[in-house]
């Protein structure tokens, strides 16, 4: 008869702490980390966990990993332009993170965009009876909220000032020449009134000085002539170098002097940032 084969489990090896593990296996395993949780789970771990999450290489093993033409661009931007470090003063996480935690590209810089949350971010100057908010007398296409800005019978303002840097896009890839920085503004007015609409959005520098901007001035909507909305874009590109906040300014008024709110409407406005694919 043939030997019996022993069923004896052999011993196991013992299981190897992540602590042990050469710095640059560990910032292969932190990588693959969803960035919220490396910074609020992970960071606070220990000194070592906490230089990898504060350091560049992890933050850019995740921006490698994106492989759609957006992404491939990006990370080879962020190997040619990467961040200084001199903003880690300012800011409590180095620029890779940042960006990976707010995920700027592509997405509305602008916050309460409709109006759904009353003038929350908003700088307001209240002419005539002052700015409302009203449901919208139409669909606008993707719009987050179908609430809109309503204007008087004299001139009302409103303002919001983006802050690139603090939204995650790191200052040298602004200066890269290869971000454009897309605006757009949905406007109209009511069929029993009409109304005068403008729209000045200005690129500031870290001192908040101009350095370029965009201005529309469509021509008035006269009363019974239409109802409804249209959108008014622009595309920022070549602006140079400096550029750190967003100006979005509106104004707005009716024609016919109507006490109450029957001046322009505006509603879904937009700042958002793109990479260059050319």
């Amino acid at each position: 008869m043939g030997a019996r084969l022993s069923r004896r489990r052999l011993p196991a090896d013992p299981p190897i702490a992540l602590d042990a593990l050469p710095p640059e296996l560990l910032v292969e395993v932190l990588s693959h980390v969803p960035p919220r949780a490396l910074v609020t789970r992970c960071r606070p771990v220990c000194r070592a966990w906490r230089d990898v999450v504060d350091g560049p290489t992890v933050w850019l093993l995740q921006l490698a990993r994106d492989r759609s033409a957006e992404g491939r661009a990006l990370y080879a931007v962020a190997q040619r332009c990467p961040p200084n470090s001199e903003d880690e003063e300012e800011f409590p996480l180095c620029a890779l993170a940042r960006y990976c935690l707010r995920a700027p590209l592509g997405r509305n810089l602008i916050f309460n965009s409709c109006g759904e949350q009353g003038f929350r971010g908003w700088e307001v100057e209240h002419g005539g009876n002052g700015w409302a908010v009203e449901k919208n007398l139409i669909l606008v296409p993707g719009a987050p909220s179908q609430t809109c800005f309503v204007t008087s019978f004299e001139w009302c303002f409103k303002r919001q000032l983006v802050d690139l840097v603090m939204e995650g896009v790191w200052q040298e890839l602004l200066d890269s020449s290869q971000i454009e920085i897309c605006v757009a503004d949905w406007w109209g007015a009511r069929e029993n009134c009409g109304c005068i609409y403008r729209l000045r959005v200005r690129l500031l520098d870290m001192y908040e000085d101009e350095v370029v901007k965009f201005s529309a001035s469509p021509n008035p909507v006269l009363q019974w002539t239409e109802r409804g909305c249209r959108q008014v874009s622009h595309v920022f590109t070549n602006f140079g170098k400096g550029i750190r906040y967003v100006s979005f300014e509106q104004y707005g008024r009716d024609t016919r002097s109507w006490v109450g709110h029957y001046g322009a409407l505006v509603t879904h406005s937009s700042v958002r940032v793109r990479i260059r694919l050319s």
